[in-house]
Parts: C-alpha cells; structure tokens; sequence
C-alpha cells in the first residue's frame, strides 16, 4: 500500500484546494475535533466543508458542505468523474474501496467554493487517502493502541505513522497530554511549526465554565462545550489551537467560539438522549475510548441499573474495552453486527464471562443474545425501569444499527421497576 495510485489518479482529476486545509488524525477524538473546528468556523462566517468517515447510517454523511450533508447525486457524479479518470487512456488504476470514495469526496469538497476545508485521517495518516494534501495545519488528537496490524503495535510506532500528516514550516497540533516522542521527533525533524498541548496552549476550568489560552490569544469564561464528557475539553483545546494558526487567513471572533462550541453536534459522541429510560450512545471501539466513556457515565447522576447494548469488531482488544466498562454494567445485551469483521455476540458473551471472573465481578449479571442492534435495544427497553439508563457503544455499527430510524426516545410504561416494559417511539 502507498500513495502513488491515489496521487496518480487526483494528478488525473487535477484536484487542488483553493482554501486553506486542516486534517485531523487520531486515535481518538478526531471526528469531536472535526466538529466543533466547523462549528466555530460556521459562526465565524466561512462556508466550510468536512469530510470525515465512517458513517452511521448513510453514506452521505461522510461529507458535510456548510454544515449539511451532501447529496447522493453530488457524490454519484463525482464517483463517476474519479472512475474516468481511473481508467483513463486504457491505463487503468486500481483504488480501493476508501481510496476512490476518498477521491471522489476530495474533488466535490474542491469545486464547492470553500472557505475552509476539514480532512479527518481515516486511518494512521502516513499512508492514509487524505494525505496526499498538503494541509496547511495539521492536528493529531489523542494516541493509543488500535489497528496494531497495520500501525504497529506500540504508540511510539502508531505515533510514527500519525506524524505522517505533518509538514515542514506548517502548524502541527499535537492534543495528546503526553504524546509518543516519535510525534514530537519527526515534528522537529522536518521544521513542522510543533503546538503542543501543556506547551503552546492549555484550558483551565471550574463546574461552572472553561478558558483557553494560546500563543498570545485568550479566551475566558466560556461554557461547555455542547459535546459532552471531560475528554471534550482537550478535543476543544486542539480545535481552538488550530484556528489560532491559522488566525491569518481564517480569523475567527470570540463570539464565533463562544457560540460555535455551546452549538456543536456529532452523533454517536457520549450522545445522551433523554427520556425513560435515559439512552446513552457512544462509538467507543477500542480501550482508550471505552476508558473514557466509563469515566463520563461514572460522572453521570444515579441510575438503579445500567443496560449495555455493545457490539464490536473481533480484530479489537475486546476483553480490555469490556474490563473497562464492566464494573458498570448490571445487564448485558451483545449484538452480532451485518458485518464479517465483526465478532458474534456468543463470542462477546464469552469474553465476557472471561473477564468477569478475571476480575472477580458478580455472576449474576444477566446476559442476552441478539441478531442485531435493534434487536438488543427493544429488549434493553423491555427490561428497564424509567429511572434506568441504556448504554450502546462499541462498533459505528452498532450505534447505527439503532439510528437508522432517527435517534430513539424511549418513554417507560410504568416508572420506578427495572422489570417495567418500555416503549421504543421513534420518529417517521
């Protein structure tokens, strides 16, 4: 794998930007990032557009123009446009599956007469479709181990291969409190301009409010990111921290911030939906998120019971995600997933059973199987009281699975008993 297929291709679509360019890499937190950098960039004025991956549930969300979802019809006739060109003069050049759809985004995102465009890396980033754009400003969000097949099996490897995104003279956003010293080396190395978190900028914060503070730029006072959970606030850091690079062509007020973070939006984030019981959704798919998806639901007010809804990969570390979230749950509902990278649910169940007695929790937690998320959504319902909550997390397939008929509002039938039936009442 390289990129010399896919910049022979965009050579073939003359495909440039005309705007300045961030891309987002990460482990963790890159589409958070990707979001509220567009939200504070909306309010500012600019016309924007971000392409970021995978979807929940239609493809079309992949690519946002001015804060909307793009038409099939614009994609389809940019799936053909990257087609001629693949097969150009009989010299034909084979894409994959991310690599074509990744060009065919590129090229709607560069003919839409934008302000700013928005890169997330759909995976490492060296080697990633994204990067045969030179981005004026780069950002890497947190770093741990995930898809050690392919990056390595260590964050100073995974690091190296993420650190691929930057170049020389350029911004370099680094969000990781404690990032791999390969990231900061190759920085250094190549001339990047390095900002790094606890270094060029940092956030203070109380229960009431948050500030920011950068490289001869403050803002003070401002209220929660709309994303919620404590791992938002670096993700928020990182986004302003880019924004002020690039203040010179891309000046954004403080209003602009102000309102841009309170307004932000991203399914599938620590997603609370409230109702009866209260949904949680969350596509937490490797350890380090599903660390930070406990911490948040540990920061939650009291729930009697705790339903988990979690499907996953089989290529993930999955009794390390479940270690991690265990001491939370008191019923577990596993899914398969319309996928053959997935892991079965009887599978899950018995990495569970693994782990439980690893750890040396309660037997008694029930345990329940299902052919689909839905599935295991309607009978978490079934199962809960009003007072309860109902995580899903794991896969994007998995909170998909159950967004595909809108965002679920869940009202209890009778309060107060965990062995109350619910009702699922979802949007036409």
């Amino acid at each position: 794998m390289g990129l010399e297929r896919v910049r022979a291709v965009a050579k073939r679509l003359d495909l440039h930007f005309d705007c300045p360019v961030i891309t987002v890499a990460g482990t963790n937190g890159k589409g958070s990032t990707c979001a509220m950098i567009e939200a504070v960039a909306l309010q500012a004025g600019y016309r924007t557009g971000v392409y970021t991956s995978p979807h929940l549930v239609r493809f079309e969300e992949r690519c946002r123009i001015h804060g909307e979802a793009v038409d099939a019809s614009d994609l389809i006739a940019n799936f053909s446009a990257v087609e001629s060109a693949r097969c150009e003069k009989d010299q034909k050049i084979s894409l994959s599956y991310f690599e074509f759809t990744t060009l065919a985004i590129l090229r709607l995102m560069s003919q839409a007469g934008l302000d700013l465009a928005i890169l997330e890396v759909g995976l490492g980033g060296r080697l990633d479709a994204t990067n045969i754009v030179d981005a004026d400003c780069a950002v890497i969000t947190s770093i741990d181990i995930d898809h050690t097949e392919l990056l390595g099996s260590d964050r100073e490897s995974i690091g190296r291969e993420k650190a691929g995104i930057l170049r020389t003279g350029r911004p370099a956003v680094v969000c990781d409190p404690m990032p791999p010293q390969s990231v900061v080396d190759h920085a250094r190395e190549i001339g990047a301009d390095l900002w790094r978190f606890g270094h060029d900028f940092n956030f203070s914060g109380d229960k009431q409010q948050w500030s920011w503070a950068g490289r001869g730029r403050r803002y003070a006072g401002m209220a929660y990111p709309a994303l919620r959970g404590a791992n938002q606030l670096v993700n928020a850091s990182g986004a302003l921290a880019a924004l002020e690079a690039l203040r010179n062509r891309v000046p954004v007020t403080a209003q602009a911030v102000r309102n841009g973070l309170a307004m932000v939006e991203l399914a599938g984030r620590f997603q609370i939906v409230p109702g009866e019981p209260v949904l949680v959704l969350d596509v937490a798919h490797n350890p380090h998120a599903v660390a930070a998806l406990a911490a948040n639901l540990d920061a939650m007010r009291f729930h009697p019971t705790t339903h988990a809804v979690f499907g996953a990969m089989a290529d993930k570390d999955v009794k390390a995600m479940l270690s991690k979230i265990g001491p939370l749950v008191d019923r577990w509902h596993f899914t398969d997933l319309p996928t053959g990278r997935a892991a079965r649910a009887d599978e899950l169940a018995r990495w569970w059973d693994e782990v439980a007695q690893g750890l040396g929790l309660r037997k008694d937690v029930p345990v329940r199987l299902h052919a689909t998320p839905q599935d295991a959504l309607d009978a978490a319902v079934a199962a809960a009281g009003a007072a309860d909550r109902i995580v899903i997390f794991g896969s994007f397939y998995t909170v998909g699975g159950v967004l595909e008929h809108g965002t679920p509002k869940l009202q209890a039938k009778h309060l107060g008993w965990s062995t109350s039936k619910s009702a699922v009442n979802k949007p036409q």
